[in-house]
């Protein structure tokens, strides 16, 4: 069955659409044409996300490369030699050229709280941990009490996967720092994650950790508040709309619909130690009547989809997968689940994609556009044919 795309309603017409080779168009006339199956929709090529050698990050985070102590927002010298560092995966060599002015800062936040404990101005105590999430990438999705916790920070330590858009609500007082994620790169451990939030916490700042979505889900945000609150520090959790939420929002997909699918479950397509093949529950997980959401599950697309429908989900279950959701560079590509893993690679999804399962993806108005279209075509064609 082929299924088409369209720009969701509040994204600009894309210039231009890519469709694979084997997929013809040329029913479809006029401007308002209608991509075919595995097609994406493209818009600008940047990502609207932290990459980990972009420049927006080492403009951000330019105040931990000032050698000479100073908050010049200019890119230094040093923070040149983090990019190439970062380029080259030398993760070490990056850190060391921060350590001198974070250590700076530290001293000076614990200066300040000291002189509040003499009663002077200061903090006068342990600072606090909010654990915030951003939700899917529209900064709009945003809680109120998130952007209030946003621009009140000291320090604010954010993912990969936190939009420019949703960055630049960080009030110019604060210092931003990078503690990002990607296949091959991990700027800071997790373990060092959390010795930071430490640390700073107890020098008496207003920290903030910035997650992509929901802090909670699939975020390792009850890992940081486990240790922190072990350690006697207050932490406050601020939820944001998760993805599958967000973006199943954005295409107007109901994950549980009365009679359609009775539930939905959540699944990772990471593993604890990586690897292509770390999804042991789709066994579990083929069942017609719930909606499958995969987060992080690109890599492991090709060894889920055969196994789901080895366990007795049908090869025709709609699908969708969606790069980039709810942002202005987002793609997607509706299928069936046996067409899902061929089309996916024909459209050159890149990371992070979400990935939806389900009986639900059909009643997506764009799912009912493409099979209002494909009907037309079977129609034609059978009139061709008669002739």
């Amino acid at each position: 069955m082929a299924l088409a795309v369209r720009t969701p309603r509040f994204q600009p017409r894309p210039a231009s659409i890519s469709t694979p080779a084997s997929t013809s168009l040329a029913a479809v006339a006029g401007a308002n044409a209608r991509p075919r199956a595995g097609s994406a929709i493209r818009a600008s090529a940047a990502s609207p996300f932290t990459e980990a050698t972009s420049s927006s990050r080492y403009r951000r985070d330019a105040w931990s490369y000032a050698a000479d102590g100073s908050s010049s927002s200019a890119p230094s010298s040093s923070s040149d030699a983090a990019a190439a560092a970062a380029a080259a995966g030398r993760r070490d060599d990056e850190i060391a050229l921060q350590l001198p002015e974070l250590r700076r800062l530290l001293d000076a936040m614990r200066a300040s709280r000291g002189r509040g404990d003499e009663g002077e101005s200061g903090g006068g105590g342990p600072g606090r941990v909010a654990l915030v999430g951003t939700g899917p990438g529209d900064p709009e999705l945003l809680t109120l009490k998130a952007v209030r916790a946003i621009e009140a920070a000291d320090l604010v330590l954010y993912d990969r996967l936190v939009s420019n858009d949703v960055l630049d609500l960080v009030g110019e007082g604060a210092r931003l720092l990078y503690v990002g994620k990607t296949a091959g790169y991990h700027s800071r451990t997790q373990e060092e994650i959390h010795e930071l939030l430490l640390s700073f916490a107890e020098a008496g700042a207003n920290v903030v950790r910035l997650k992509g979505g929901d802090p909670l889900v699939f975020g390792r945000g009850g890992e940081e508040m486990d240790f922190l609150q072990q350690q006697g520090i207050r932490v406050e959790v601020i939820p944001g709309i998760t993805s599958a939420s967000g973006i199943a929002a954005e295409l107007g997909i109901p994950l549980t619909h009365r009679g359609v699918a009775t539930s939905v479950r959540f699944l990772t397509g990471h593993s604890r130690n990586g690897g292509t093949d770390p999804l042991y529950v789709a066994g579990n997980a083929a069942d017609p009547d719930t909606t499958l959401v995969v987060y992080m599950g690109l890599s492991t697309l090709p060894s889920l989809a055969p196994k789901l429908m080895k366990h007795g989900l049908p090869p025709d279950t709609p699908a969708v997968a969606v790069e980039r959701g709810t942002t202005p560079q987002q793609r997607m590509v509706f299928a069936l689940l046996k067409d899902l893993v061929d089309e996916v690679k024909s459209a050159d999804l890149v990371s992070p994609t979400l990935i939806i399962i389900g009986k639900v993806v059909s009643l997506s108005p764009f799912w009912i556009e493409s099979s209002e279209h494909d009907a037309l075509q079977i129609e034609n064609s059978y009139a061709t044919e008669s002739r």
